[in-house]
C-alpha cells in the first residue's frame, strides 16, 4: 500500500469505539471506519495490517489508507464520522425566482425569435433584476427538473417533478 501512520489509541479511546460499534443505530460506513480503528491500532489486541481489514472488512483499500492519518490529524469523532460532501450543488433559484423564470418560459418568445433559448431566458432574469447573474445552464437545469405540459388548455402550465431528493 503506502508508508502508514502507526496509530496507538488510547484506553479511552478503545472503550469509545467499542460502546460506538455495539450500541444504537449508527451508519455502515461509521461503522466500518470505527472497526477500522480498532483493528488498525498498533497497542491493541487485535492489531492487523491493512490487507488483512480489507480483507476481513471488504472495504476499499483507501478507505483504511485515509483512516489513520485522519485519526492523526483530525481526531476520533472526526475519523468515526464521514464528512458532508463539499461538492454538493445546492439550488440556485429559490421558489420565487423559479416561478419567475417559468412565467417568463410561458410567456411569448422576443421578437425576432421563434422560442426562448436557455441564454436568452438567462439574459432577461438579469435584466428583469430576478437574479444578479446566471448561467444558461442553471436555467436549463431548473426547467429540467419541471414537466411541462404544452399541449393542455392552460398554455404552459409547469409543476414540478417529485424527486427523491426533495
Amino acid at each position: 500500500m503506502s508508508a502508514k501512520v502507526r496509530i496507538r489509541l488510547t484506553e479511552e479511546q478503545r472503550r469509545s469505539l467499542l460502546q460506538f460499534t455495539r450500541t444504537g443505530p449508527r451508519s455502515p460506513q461509521s461503522l466500518v471506519r470505527a472497526r477500522i480503528l480498532l483493528l488498525a491500532d498498533a497497542a491493541g489486541p487485535h492489531a492487523l495490517t491493512d490487507e488483512r481489514i480489507v480483507e476481513q472488512w471488504a472495504t476499499a483499500a483507501v478507505t483504511v489508507m485515509r483512516v489513520r492519518p485522519q485519526l492523526v490529524v483530525e481526531g476520533l469523532d472526526a475519523t468515526r464520522h464521514r464528512k458532508k460532501p463539499t461538492g454538493r450543488v445546492y439550488r440556485e433559484l429559490d421558489g420565487t425566482q423559479e416561478a419567475q423564470l417559468i412565467a417568463l418560459t410561458c410567456s411569448q418568445a422576443p421578437d425576432g425569435q421563434a422560442r426562448w433559448t436557455m441564454k436568452l431566458l438567462a439574459d432577461k432574469l438579469v435584466e428583469l433584476e430576478v437574479v444578479e447573474s446566471i448561467d444558461p445552464a442553471t436555467v436549463w437545469r431548473t426547467l429540467k427538473e419541471t414537466t411541462s405540459s404544452r399541449g393542455s388548455s392552460a398554455r404552459g402550465s409547469f409543476r414540478r417533478k417529485r424527486t427523491r431528493r426533495s
